[in-house]
This record gives structure tokens, sequence and C-alpha cells, in this order.
């Protein structure tokens, strides 16, 4: 079983309750990466209801959640023809960590339309882009290989750009493919956006992130763009795109986070 698989595992126990271990293999300076926590509560929807395709999800994130045992609560919201809406609440020591909602389609047979008005980002080559390189505490990157265009990489030797925008390719070292947990864990593990204007100087912590997976990837390598247009009082946002190499739209997102200060 490949390693992520394994960390997004859950077990239906006879009280109908599910169990699951939160991995330290998947964490942002030791914290659990909070693509990662959304894509374990979507193992435990697609676990306990009947449709598994497009997904809508929604988490919020309460409180901070450590590698460790978890209890996965998931209700049923509504049921009908065409979705499947389920709620999901990740348990820890006793106290609610995370809470996401979902909803399920089922299978798409004739996609009478398809017409995006925006293009596939354009990206630097891969062989040209950045790669995150492999650091202790951020053990995401063991497993992942996120690369970032030169363009909006000069943070990284402290030069900054005008606005705060991350363009690159993303895949699974191994060569995992793709499904809709994995493509959750993409949309948050590229670094924030807002450290092209702003450099590492802040904490970004999430507060909120919704991604809506419209097809499931047939090639190793997306390419991904995501946007922060304005800080505000503490909060950002950040818009995500997601592509694959054929040009097909894989999933759109939008995460809210909190802009700290060091030590705040």
């Amino acid at each position: 079983m490949h390693p992520f698989d394994q960390d997004i595992a859950v077990t239906r126990q006879e009280t109908g309750v599910l169990t699951g271990n939160v991995s330290d293999n998947w964490s942002i300076n030791d914290n659990p990466n909070g693509g990662y926590l959304m894509a374990l509560l979507a193992s435990a929807m697609l676990e306990v209801g009947d449709k598994g395709d497009t997904p809508i999800l929604t988490v919020n994130y309460m409180a901070i959640c450590k590698p460790g045992d978890v209890e996965l609560q998931v209700e049923e919201i509504s049921c009908s023809r065409s979705f499947c809406r389920l709620e999901a609440r990740l348990i820890q020591e006793g106290e609610e960590k995370v809470r996401g909602l979902g909803t399920f389609s089922g299978p798409v047979e004739d996609c009478f339309i398809r017409c995006h008005e925006t293009p596939a980002p354009k990206i630097a080559p891969r062989e040209k882009c950045i790669q995150i390189p492999r650091m202790p505490k951020f053990t995401l990157y063991d497993h992942m290989d996120v690369r970032l265009d030169p363009i909006c990489a000069g943070w990284t030797e402290n030069r900054m750009a005008e606005k705060s925008e991350h363009r690159g390719w993303i895949a699974f070292r191994d060569d995992r493919p793709w499904d809709i947990c994995s493509v959750a864990l993409a949309t948050d593990a590229f670094p924030p956006a807002v450290f092209a204007t702003q450099g590492m100087l802040a904490w970004v912590p999430t507060i909120e992130l919704s991604i809506n997976i419209r097809s499931i990837p047939t090639t190793r390598w997306l390419r991904c763009i995501f946007r922060t247009r304005f800080i505000t009082c503490g909060l950002l946002e950040e818009d995500g795109e997601i592509w694959d190499e054929t040009g097909a739209l894989v999933a759109i997102s939008r995460q809210i986070a909190q802009f700290r200060k060091p030590g705040a």
C-alpha cells in the first residue's frame, strides 16, 4: 500500500464510528498539512457515502491537530439521486479539531458543455523551475515534488515580487496516480502565495479550505496557480486552480487563512 493510502485509511468500528491515524508523513513545520487532513476526512466520507465523484469539500480547522489516533464521525445530511451530502468531524483526545462538509455526485455520463473562460496558466518548463527541497519538519516534501516557476520564487532569495502569486508543478515523488483524496492534498501543498510579496516573515495558518474537484487527472504532473489579492487585518484569501498536463481543469479552491507576524 502506498504511504499516502495507508495514512488516510479509516476503519469502521462495531459502533459505526470510524477510526484512523494522523501521520507525521505530511507535515509542515511539524503540523499536519491542512490538505492532508482534508484528504483524511474525504476518505472517511467516501467510506460512508454511496457516491464518489466530483466532490465539493469544505473544511474548517478549529484547533491544532497532532500526529496520533483520531476518531472520525460521519453523518449523512441528505442523499438524492444526484448528490450525497455528508458532514465529518475529526476528534482527537476528546476534542473536535477539524470539521468538514462534502457533497458528492454520481458518475457524470454526459458532459454536454465544457467552457473555460480562463485558460490553464503558463508555467516555465519543470527543469527550469525551483524545486522545494526536503527539509526537517517539512515531511510533506519527502513525498511531494513541488516546483515553483522562477518568476514567483524570488522570495527564496529575499527578492520580493509585485503580486502574491505562485505558479508551478506538483507530482508524487514516486509517481502515485491522482484521485479525489490526493487532489485535496495538492490544493494545500504549495507554500502560501503571500510569501511571494511578503517573504517567509509570517505564520499563515489555515482557517477554512474549500475545493471543487471537476475531474480526476490523467497525467503525473499537475500545473497549479495560487493567488492572494487581499490582506486585511490579519486575514487573507488564496484562490487556486489545478490543471493537468492535457489542459483539463482538475480543481478550483479557496482558502481563508490568518496572516501573523512571527511570534504572534
